[in-house]
């Protein structure tokens, strides 16, 4: 009776043959095991992917260290300018500023020697006699409206001093 038995439960079994040997296996896994397969093939695909967030983000850091020393040497450089032109407008005024008491008196005597002249001399004769150094006859000739200075025709080295006829202020 068990070969009956046998025999039908055979005879209901499909065929063997035609299956291919792939589909043949079946697999049987645990909701754990097969969450397990499947976070470890996304991290496996997800890893170059961080990697390169993080080498950007590196970047991003580096970037952001430079744009702050930027910062900072911009910030020194402005102040350095602020600086630059307070003292280029102070030299400015030091030279526009009104002749002193004594600077004055030099000049009225200039004006009275070069009357004494003809209102015609050459400077270094002018510079020798007033007994100024060649700095300070310089500062007074550019303080004093009243005259003019021209190359002597003779020796074009030498300058002559004249008298102007009007006043007109020197810059």
């Amino acid at each position: 009776m068990s070969e009956i038995a046998l025999a039908r439960i055979n005879s209901f079994a499909p065929e063997q043959a035609d299956v291919p040997p792939s589909e043949e296996s079946i697999f049987v896994l645990t909701s754990s095991q097969l969450q397990d397969i499947i976070t470890q093939a996304v991290e496996k695909a997800i890893q170059p992917l961080q990697d390169r967030i993080d080498s950007l983000e590196a970047t991003v850091a580096r970037q952001n260290e430079k744009i702050a020393a930027l910062e900072s040497t911009q910030n020194t450089q402005a102040d350095n300018q602020l600086i630059q032109l307070r003292l280029i407008g102070q030299l400015r005024d030091a030279t526009k500023k009104d002749p002193q008491p004594m600077q004055k008196d030099r000049g009225e005597i200039l004006r009275a020697l070069l009357a004494a002249n003809n209102g015609k001399m050459l400077a270094k004769e002018a510079r020798q006699k007033m007994h100024l150094g060649k700095n300070r006859f310089s500062e007074l000739l550019k303080i004093c409206g009243f005259i003019e200075t021209k190359p002597y025709h003779l020796d074009k080295r030498q300058d002559v001093i004249i008298l102007r006829s009007k006043l007109v202020p020197r810059n």
